[in-house]
């Protein structure tokens, strides 16, 4: 939706503050796995806080949501009793699954959330760089090296933002992430014998149509 943000900028150097409004947009989404995850992760969160105050190992820093999620009570006879605030529970839980996103320009929601994809995609690859392709640190020995190791990690991003794509035009992230799409097929091997020919190891019909919904053939040999 439509709506207007009165933007102002601190000039330090001038002593002043420029003003002005400008058109933005406003595209609302709520999503039942992520209410799912949020509410997961904050359940979690509170037995772990329940703990610490019936063991009485009582942490500083977590003294605010102490006070916020339970009330405490504490007899001689029956010790340390921790009531939940069901009430500030429900409140907190109340936005879990929906998220925002904001552009300054016109676009619909489904672009707008294809893009921000496409954004998150391309950060989960730079960690996939890190992690999975050793990046975390260069490691090589010469300019010439890092330049090389660079071009390659720049083609595995484009073939990694190629089969997400792909895998929005035919509707597969209704039956995988990426990743679990990746894992399906990092399992096919591939046996060489020196003096013959390379070949495939199985491929499972579920493979088969991973790759006829990426509009590709199963690997045969190589």
């Amino acid at each position: 939706m439509p709506t207007q943000w009165n933007y102002t900028q601190e000039r330090p150097n001038k002593k002043d503050t420029l003003g002005s409004t400008k058109r933005v947009y406003l595209h609302y989404y709520f999503s039942l796995d992520k209410a799912a995850e949020d509410e997961k992760a904050f359940d979690k969160q509170l037995v772990a806080l329940r703990q610490e105050l019936l063991s009485g190992n009582r942490l500083p820093k977590h003294e605010r949501l102490y006070e916020k999620y339970f009330e405490v009570t504490s007899t001689p006879k029956r010790g340390v009793k921790v009531r939940v605030k069901q009430e500030v529970i429900e409140h907190a839980k109340r936005y879990y699954g929906f998220f925002v996103l904001f552009t300054n320009q016109a676009m619909s929601a489904i672009t707008a959330l294809e893009l921000y994809r496409n954004k998150d995609l391309v950060e989960k690859a730079f960690g996939d760089l890190k992690e999975r392709l050793n990046m975390r640190r260069t490691l090589v020995s010469s300019e010439q090296s890092l330049d090389g190791k660079l071009f390659v990690e720049f083609v595995a991003l484009i073939y990694l933002s190629y089969i997400k794509k792909k895998m929005q035009e035919s509707n597969m992230f209704k039956q995988y992430t990426l990743q679990e799409m990746l894992d399906k097929l990092d399992v096919i091997e591939c046996f060489h014998t020196v003096g013959h020919e390379n070949y495939v190891g199985e491929v499972l019909e579920k493979q088969k149509m991973i790759y006829a919904n990426l509009g590709f053939n199963p690997p045969s040999s190589l």
